[in-house]
């Protein structure tokens, strides 16, 4: 096989990926493998750079989306911005991320090396394509640091897995296996961990192989079935945000943080969703 040689994308000031080019293809690599690739608003803003001029570049068929080293994929957001204050603005740019992988008219193909968690879970499950090394690992964490994704993350990964498995999956926060994965049809395929990129490079050229416009109307009309879902993210993103400022997420991140249990028989009471039904609870309903 003819090595896949790749090229830096000039006019873009980078730090927290890498973003290259070959014929027909764009790579976006998050290149933060000291923080196992978890990503700040810095690194967000990066990706939607990278990832809207993908979109837009008509020599470009397939994207492929992956982490540096092969210890992680993405872990999601990084726990020392989370630890100084959740921003706004990183709830925004993630649905921008997430919007751009899955609306852009061309395949977005996930290279998953290593731990996939959390939002970097949710990014290369709303991957058109998966590819897996056998070291790869996923999970969701939200619910254990006072967190969760407000839609796109959990009503896709439904649809993907089957809504007990996705239940189970967010609810549990428990760790999967590559193989266990492709079980439940969260990836395509999982290959050794020093054939990955050869793999992926052998989907792309398969892809670009398809008339373009078929493609791209192929993914619309999956896509079409699932509009609704920005509609419930932007709304749900709302109380997410609210529930960041609640006693009870400030104590799951604390927990996480010191490593210690979270004393969850205090949060018990009537007002389950803190912030937003507090007074009807407190009118007894």
């Amino acid at each position: 096989m003819t090595e896949k040689t790749w090229d830096k994308v000039p006019g873009f000031d980078l730090r927290d990926i890498i973003y290259e080019k070959r014929p027909g293809v764009a790579r976006v690599t998050i290149n933060r493998p000291e923080s196992y690739n978890a990503f700040t608003t810095s690194t967000q803003a990066e990706l939607i750079e990278a990832l809207e001029d993908a979109a837009g570049d008509d020599t470009i068929g397939v994207v492929v989306l992956t982490g540096a080293g092969d210890k992680a994929f993405c872990t999601g957001g990084d726990a020392k911005e989370a630890k100084a204050g959740y921003r706004k603005g990183m709830l925004e740019k993630d649905l921008r991320v997430k919007t751009l992988i899955r609306e852009m008219p061309k395949p977005v193909i996930a290279a998953v090396n290593g731990y996939a968690i959390g939002g970097g879970q949710v990014y290369q499950q709303v991957c058109d394509l998966s590819i897996a090394s056998d070291n790869a690992i996923f999970g969701q964490a939200g619910p254990q640091v006072g967190s969760f994704d407000p839609g796109m993350g959990i009503i896709d990964l439904m649809m993907v897995v089957g809504e007990k498995k996705a239940r189970e999956i967010w609810y549990l926060c428990r760790r999967y296996t590559a193989q266990e994965a492709l079980n439940m049809g969260l990836v395509n395929k999982v290959v050794p961990s020093d054939r990955l990129e050869e793999e992926v490079d052998k989907w792309c050229d398969e892809i670009l192989e398809k008339g373009p416009g078929a493609i791209a109307g192929v993914k619309a009309c999956f896509n079409a079935a699932t509009t609704y879902m920005r509609g419930i993210e932007a709304v749900s993103a709302q109380y997410l945000w609210k529930y960041y400022a609640t006693e009870e997420a400030e104590h799951w991140k604390k927990a996480f943080w010191e490593k210690r249990n979270p004393d969850w028989q205090r949060f018990r009471r009537k007002e389950v969703l803190p912030g937003v039904f507090e007074e009807e609870a407190g009118e007894g309903r």
